[in-house]
């Protein structure tokens, strides 16, 4: 495969210059993963890895072929409650390795060390979670009646919610002979192909000006002031994926592919049929959410593009301007400390507990932030599990929405702290509720930052950023989740060449972006480097769920702005949904703030946020 690859002296070059600019950042923290494990030869680890998969034996040993038996009889609350206590306390340890081998992986995906051990980790939990299949699959075969009657009494009282989730998944699962095979062959199967997406993007070096620039920083300079940087930043882009589109291309038909296969086995219909199950959300809803947002493309993207280009002086702008920062507005870089006090003043005006909670990652060194060559790129909060604490990755480099994917990412960790009493098995939370907090963080920090904005081109220059990063989350992930459809669908016709996924990538975004935006040559091969399509498929409409979701929410909460007691409730109602996981359905915890997703006309009032957002930056044109 071609990779563009740096010369061990201009690598040595980037990383110097990569340091001399954090520098002007100040001190940028690193995580500290030892409250998991010392290290990859920490001793704990191979303790508990031994123990893991000891603890999986011994439970299939007890329990499989049992399970019918326990759910029988006067005594099953206690039976199958015991027999559910033990396999979440496994399923934290396994989450724990797992975690750990995930983190010292995402840290240097480039480092053969590291590399062999996120895969050796793999592979043995992957096995030894195999003794466990059988469990979810015989409780599922047991009468619902039966079950429900033992749930109605503890100890199995606790686990009702994760009993009901499971439940779920009944009409799909296949025989436990079939679902271990599925499982022992991911390793070699999907993960593998995820792996070599990762390794492949890391280990890819961009030529600009001089520079061997990593994919982050790359990218980073399509926010550059300067046109010239950003075009050559587009062209840097666009060469070397188009020089690694063989590769992309054949994992994106394989792992398309390979979720034909699965879904064809489990009986899924339509290719998100599976997405749609996982996130505990109805087709219906998402169709409508897709709906809405597609109709509203000409009142949010086609028109506020048309208006950037104006105050660049055109009538359309190159694809690589799409993010630039405005004509004549100072840009300044945001030093870390600065980025730290805008969030937790911005949480702590909301609610003091929730600057607390967020306290605690800069405090507990909680999040990595460095750009460094082979980190991960992107951002992400990892919950990792309950007996432990999430961890936080950002890629920091001082611009405005670095300040904001901050937020972003400690709101997702707040909620993973709140959530995580709830015990691993109904910790996680869905991705329809997912992206909640996250964007609610955002929301609260970009409020509190614009209220204290004072100069008129900057605060236009505020609204228009937030208004960016809406079409972004919105728009764009309506957009991605229109072209996946494009690609699984058309997968199942045959395999596709480069130049067939180019041209579905290009009519989505011509289609969602609109005539002020030109996409001209060399923006085919951008749909490569988007990790989501190959480690989730269909995520990136929660995105966009969550944004619309959240505009509605915050709408609740600043109606009860100015009267204490309507504040404390909304907050109280908040931490409820948050604190909740997955025990409870979205529907469920929306509606004490009056709000239904399943309503046709929800999507209407986060879209109309987005909108009067624009109608403001056109007033300030007048």
């Amino acid at each position: 495969m071609p990779l563009s690859a740096a010369a061990p002296s201009d690598s040595a070059l980037s990383t110097a210059k990569a340091t001399a600019r954090a520098v002007d950042l100040g001190p940028l923290p690193e995580w500290d993963l030892s409250d998991l494990y010392a290290g990859l030869d920490d001793p704990a680890f191979a303790a508990d890895l031994a123990r893991a998969e000891a603890e999986c034996r011994g439970f299939a040993e007890s329990y499989r072929g049992r399970i019918a038996e326990l759910a029988a009889g006067t005594d099953a609350p206690d039976r199958l409650g015991t027999a559910v206590a033990a396999y979440e306390v496994i399923e934290d340890r396994l989450g724990r390795l797992m975690s750990y081998a995930g983190l010292v992986y995402s840290g240097d995906t480039t480092d053969p060390v590291r590399a062999k051990f996120y895969g050796d980790t793999q592979e043995r939990l992957t096995a030894a979670a195999s003794d466990l299949l059988f469990f979810t699959l015989e409780l599922n075969r047991v009468d619902d009646a039966a079950v429900d009657a033992a749930a109605a009494h503890p100890p199995l009282a606790r686990f009702r919610p994760w009993l009901e989730d499971i439940r779920r998944e009944k009409p799909h699962q296949l025989s436990d002979e079939a679902e271990k095979l599925f499982l022992e062959k991911s390793v070699t199967g999907r993960a593998a192909w995820n792996r070599l997406f990762d390794e492949t993007i890391a280990s890819l070096r961009f030529p600009l000006r001089g520079e061997e620039l990593t994919l982050e920083p790359t990218l980073n300079k399509l926010q550059d002031a300067d046109e010239a940087v950003r075009r050559d930043a587009a062209g840097a882009l666009s060469s070397v994926f188009r020089a690694n589109l063989r590769v992309f291309t054949l994992i994106t038909n394989t792992l398309a592919k390979d979720k034909e296969i699965s879904d064809r086995w489990r009986g899924f219909t339509d290719v998100s049929d599976a997405r749609h199950l996982a996130n505990r959300v109805e087709r219906d809803t998402v169709e409508a959410l897709v709906a809405a947002v597609q109709a509203a493309y000409p009142r949010l993207s086609h028109r506020y593009y048309k208006l950037k280009a104006r105050w660049f002086g055109r009538d359309s702008l190159a694809y690589w301007d799409r993010n630039a920062p405005l004509p004549k507005v100072e840009q300044r870089t945001i030093p870390w400390a600065e980025a730290r006090e805008t969030v937790l003043s911005a949480y702590g005006a909301f609610s003091p507990k929730m600057a607390e909670i967020a306290r605690r990652f800069f405090d507990g060194s909680w999040i990595d932030a460095p750009v460094r060559p082979g980190k991960a790129p992107g951002a992400f909060a990892h919950p990792t599990v309950p007996s432990a604490h999430p961890f936080v990755l950002v890629n920091y480099q001082g611009k405005p929405r670095d300040v904001m994917t901050l937020a972003h990412e400690l709101g997702h960790g707040v909620h993973q702290v709140l959530a995580g009493p709830n015990g691993a098995l109904m910790a996680p939370t869905p991705l329809t509720l997912a992206e909640t907090a996250s964007v609610f963080g955002e929301m609260l920090t970009f409020r509190r930052v614009l209220e204290a904005t004072t100069d008129p081109v900057q605060r236009r220059a505020m609204l228009a950023a937030k208004v960016e990063d809406m079409i972004n989350t919105v728009v764009r992930q309506i957009a991605f989740y229109a072209f996946e459809r494009k690609i699984h669908l058309a997968r199942r016709e045959g395999e596709l060449t480069a130049e067939r996924i180019c041209e579905l990538w290009m009519s989505v975004q011509a289609e969602s972006l609109g005539p002020a935006i030109r996409l001209d040559d060399g923006y085919e091969p951008y749909w490569a480097y988007i990790p989501h399509f190959i480690h989730s498929p269909f995520y990136v409409y929660a995105y966009a769920f969550g944004d619309c979701l959240v505009n509605s929410l915050y709408g609740v909460y600043q109606r009860a702005s100015g009267d204490p007691a309507a504040e404390a409730a909304f907050v109280e109602r908040y931490f409820a949904l948050l604190s909740a996981g997955g025990s409870r359905p979205y529907g469920e915890l929306l509606a004490p703030f009056g709000l239904d997703a399943r309503d046709p006309a929800f999507w209407q009032i986060g879209l109309s946020m987005i909108e009067g957002m624009i109608a403001e930056l056109e007033a300030m044109e007048a």
